[in-house]
């Protein structure tokens, strides 16, 4: 069975090394993976999908991920293969640069042959190699409105992409953006991660401040959004903003 997301950070899939699938093979393959996707009802597990397939499919990728970004280009790691990923985006959100955000903003895709010695962008090249990452491709997913999202994909080594790869790869995406495609979808997508984010740290104040269960925390939430009439997500983010869980009037 291949790990979820959540599992990934202490078990990851090793690149696909092998001989090159056949044409008609891949494109079996990626019919069936855009169907797949398609039927996730759950947005994590979509994108859980998207990075499964792609690390399934492109050769010589070791580890992957799908970043969101908003318009303040602040972005976040969503359905990691590992730490590593998750570490790179933090690194570009913070730096402002590197070839998520370009691949996202202004090129479909990004090649990276070799962190060690890009020069495109010198503070994100030279901390992300310390951190481990030795190449990269990302590929754009979809652009609607201040929501983007990528497809990254890291190589164990320098120069291990190559052609095969990017054009896989660019299949791979353009395949898992059909799952994601039309803005209501986008919209509920980073809405329903959102909600998810926000619901977790409300329950994680809750927790510390009562000395609680994560589960009585969420009983919490609920039973004031129940006597309040408002929406979980509505609670959630007043206690998270204020401090202070929401009130009747």
């Amino acid at each position: 069975m291949v790990p979820n997301s959540a599992e990934a950070g202490e078990q990851t899939r090793g690149p696909r090394d092998t001989a090159p699938i056949s044409a008609d093979a891949l494109a079996v393959r990626l019919g069936d993976i855009a169907r797949e996707l398609q039927h996730k009802e759950d947005p994590e597990s979509m994108l859980d999908g998207i990075v499964h397939a792609a690390l399934e499919l492109v050769p010589h990728a070791a580890e992957a991920s799908v970043s969101l970004i908003t318009g303040n280009r602040t972005i976040e790691s969503r359905a990691a293969s590992s730490d590593l990923p998750r570490r790179v985006d933090a690194l570009q959100s913070d730096t402002g640069q590197g070839p998520c955000m370009e691949a996202s903003y202004d090129e479909r895709i990004v090649s990276v042959p070799d962190l060690s010695t890009d020069t495109r962008w010198p503070e994100f090249s030279r901390q992300a190699f310390r951190l481990g990452a030795r190449s990269m491709l990302s590929f754009q997913l979809f652009v609607n409105g201040d929501h983007l999202g990528a497809l990254n994909l890291f190589g164990k080594d320098a120069g291990v992409f190559d052609a095969e790869s990017e054009r896989i790869g660019a299949l791979v995406a353009a395949h898992a953006a059909v799952a994601v495609a039309g803005s209501q979808q986008i919209s509920q997508l980073t809405l329903a991660l959102d909600t998810r984010d926000l619901i977790g740290q409300a329950k994680g104040i809750l927790m510390e401040r009562y000395k609680i269960t994560a589960q009585q925390a969420f009983l919490l939430l609920s039973r004031a959004s129940s006597e309040l009439n408002i929406k979980l997500r509505e609670v959630a983010e007043q206690l998270t903003v204020s401090g202070e869980m929401a009130k009747k009037r």
